[in-house]
């Protein structure tokens, strides 16, 4: 069986495993203080367009998401986040749990728009009842999106100015930082994140890792302290110098870049073949996730070979499911699954 059900479900690139072994009988200092975390940094910061940023490493997503947000905000505060945010959607309740609740907008095509957001800040605003209701202050974003689409830059920078018109941290989520960055079309960069939000992550888990986040904080008033937030909430990793070696490999000659391309490139071929044979999308994406609407005989047929994720009952007989492609990808695997598309 082949899997395209999600993008880690293989180990790590072969160049991290070489780094780890190569380093496996050096010490180092704990807790994120190394030569190894340092050196990941500087290599992060230099695509950051000279801003002024810090960068720690967390173990995983929602681990990142959880603790910026919970640095961030006050106790009357919350988030805003369209209805397909993974942090609405896909992390058991984790905001709420630490106390902040959640401003669910409607998505377009998975994305928050600078209108929405502008007028859920504006509610909040006119409201004669402040001290009663929750306070907007952050919106939390992913690049890519759940359903693969990606922010334009003039998109972002929208966003951005709804933020600072309305005093909101703008937080963006980059799990797939990688797939949304080589994406068709993309016409943003590290640089251009660095410069628009507040606080974002670059993703290791999903893009190469065994494990691991870049979270990037630009905001002077989310440094403060931040390490004691990863600290409290189980994100200081002992071992700390397993993610920042792991961050200077995917850095190092811009294979993280390169990788996450290759993916992109290969999940565009797969887009092609289901197009090729008539099978919808549930929304175009440009990135390593594709979803199709496949009736139960195609889900049956092609399910004899290969594992993809299901999503939902779409209507009309067919159902939306999800298909990804990876860092670790093989190109023999990308020809039969073209090859069964092409049968179904």
């Amino acid at each position: 069986m082949i899997r395209w059900n999600n993008d880690y479900n293989h180990g790590a690139h072969p160049a991290i495993l070489a780094a780890l072994q190569e380093t496996n009988g050096n010490s180092y200092g704990g807790y994120g203080l190394d030569e190894w975390c340092e050196k990941a940094r500087q290599m992060i910061l230099s695509h950051l367009g000279g801003a002024d940023a810090e960068v720690h490493f967390l173990l995983g997503g929602t681990q990142a998401n959880f603790t910026v947000i919970n640095a961030a905000l006050r106790p009357y505060q919350g988030v805003v986040c369209a209805d397909s945010g993974h942090i609405h959607a896909h992390e058991t309740g984790a905001i709420e749990h630490g106390g902040h609740k959640i401003h669910v907008l409607p998505g377009q095509f998975g994305k928050l728009t600078a209108e929405a957001v502008a007028a859920e800040a504006q509610s909040f605003v006119d409201s004669g009842v402040k001290e009663h209701i929750t306070q907007p202050k952050l919106v939390y974003i992913s690049f890519p999106t759940e359903f693969g689409t990606i922010y334009t830059k003039q998109e972002l920078e929208d966003l951005a100015a709804v933020c600072r018109k309305y005093r909101l941290y703008l937080f963006v989520d980059g799990a797939r930082m990688g797939y949304g960055l080589g994406a068709e079309g993309c016409d943003v960069t590290l640089a251009d994140l660095a410069r628009l939000a507040d606080a974002f992550y670059i993703g290791g888990t999903k893009c190469g890792a065994l494990m691991g986040e870049a979270v990037v904080l630009v905001n002077d008033d989310l440094k403060d302290n931040f390490r004691s937030y990863i600290k409290q909430n189980g994100g200081m990793l002992a071992k700390g110098w397993l993610l920042g070696l792991q961050f200077a490999t995917l850095f190092e000659n811009g294979l993280y870049f390169s990788m996450t391309g290759h993916a992109v490139a290969d999940a565009m071929r797969m887009r092609d073949a289901f197009r090729a044979k008539g099978i919808p999308f549930h929304m175009e994406s440009p990135t390593n996730q594709q979803f199709v609407l496949l009736t139960e005989a195609q889900m049956e047929q092609i399910g004899r070979r290969h594992i993809f994720e299901y999503i939902a009952a779409a209507g009309e007989g067919r159902h939306c499911v999800r298909f990804c492609t990876s860092w670790s990808t093989r190109p023999e695997d990308v020809e039969t699954l073209i090859k069964d598309i092409a049968e179904l």
